[in-house]
């Protein structure tokens, strides 16, 4: 679906044109076409292709999607496939924006994605000076719009992982919170799978060897790894907390079983000691001590009940029971 399609010159609009005049406005060379799409069609695609004179191999990954993020070089053009992420009902959503840019053109295709980019086209309206870089500024300005809208979801992932945290210790709660840790860390990596290429694609955009259309922009580009760098740092910090967090309440589960351990074997000790008694006297010799005492099997019980009382006082002490 065509969302915009526009002409500017000296960072000014100059008009809304229809799709079979960009091949017009492409060739006067004092101007450049921006063109924005949603979920397009085949046909779409094709037609773009034919005004813009794309390369079959970027328009075919467009056509299919699912790319990991990077850019490619087609000659003067370039590709650029960036992941947008959406936290949808505590879920990552991953959608794709797929950016096409010439010397006097640029074209970005929006697929499986809630994010639309209108704000990112009145900025730049609103700063003639900057759009007056042509192509090279709409591709930072679309790609710095989407590397902003990981921070909320940093935020979001943050907050979740405290909340868990501060329910680690409570004891009927470690299974679950092992779960959410399991989750939150799967989301994580979702991210981290979305951030760590595109930062090294970001990192190709500026110093070292620069393509020519992007040469006047490349402090644009430093400023978008910047925020990558920052992104990534924190994910790596949430991994790492993740898996302290695991460890500890694997500790914690530990600990609760030894609790359970040491109570099963302290009354197992005095049920033993009560145990050894009565087996000793139920023995059926005919010769034995006290068998005919009057008083015998009182002392034997109050005997086993002392032991076991002085085991239970001494387990207790320990804090075995």
């Amino acid at each position: 679906m065509l969302i915009n399609c526009a002409a500017y010159k000296k960072g000014r609009k100059l008009a809304d044109i229809p799709i079979d005049k960009i091949s017009d406005y492409v060739a006067r060379g004092d101007c450049f076409v921006w063109v924005a799409l949603k979920d397009a069609e085949p046909a779409e695609l094709d037609m773009m292709q034919h005004e813009f004179g794309l390369h079959e191999l970027a328009v075919e990954d467009a056509r299919h999607g699912h790319q990991s993020p990077k850019i490619e070089e087609y000659g003067d053009s370039l590709f650029v496939v960036v992941k947008t992420v959406d936290l949808i009902d505590g879920e990552l959503k991953v959608g794709e924006l797929d950016i096409f840019v010439g010397n006097n053109y640029v074209m970005s295709v929006r697929s499986h994605s809630q994010q639309d980019f209108l704000g990112v086209r009145a900025r730049s309206e609103r700063e003639p000076h900057l759009l007056s870089h042509g192509p090279s500024f709409v591709v930072y300005a679309l790609m710095d719009a989407v590397v902003d809208r990981y921070f909320p979801v940093i935020e979001a992932l943050e907050e979740e992982l405290e909340q868990i945290e501060d329910s680690m210790f409570e004891r009927v709660a470690e299974r679950s919170n092992i779960e959410r840790l399991y989750q939150l860390k799967r989301k994580v990596m979702v991210l981290k799978h979305v951030v760590s290429p595109l930062m090294e694609s970001a990192g190709k955009l500026f110093g070292g060897r620069v393509p020519a259309l992007f040469a006047n922009s490349q402090n644009y580009f430093r400023d978008v790894y910047d925020h990558l760098y920052r992104i990534n740092n924190s994910i790596e910090a949430i991994r790492d907390t993740i898996n302290t967090a695991v460890q500890v309440n694997l500790s914690m589960v530990a600990i609760d079983e030894s609790e359970v351990n040491k109570r099963l074997a302290a009354w197992a000790a005095i049920f033993a000691v009560a145990t050894a008694f009565a087996g000793i006297w139920g023995m059926n010799f005919k010769w034995m001590p006290e068998l005919d005492w009057k008083y015998g099997y009182p002392v034997a019980l109050v005997l086993m009940a002392s032991v076991c009382g002085y085991l239970y006082a001494r387990f207790r002490k320990a804090r075995w029971l």
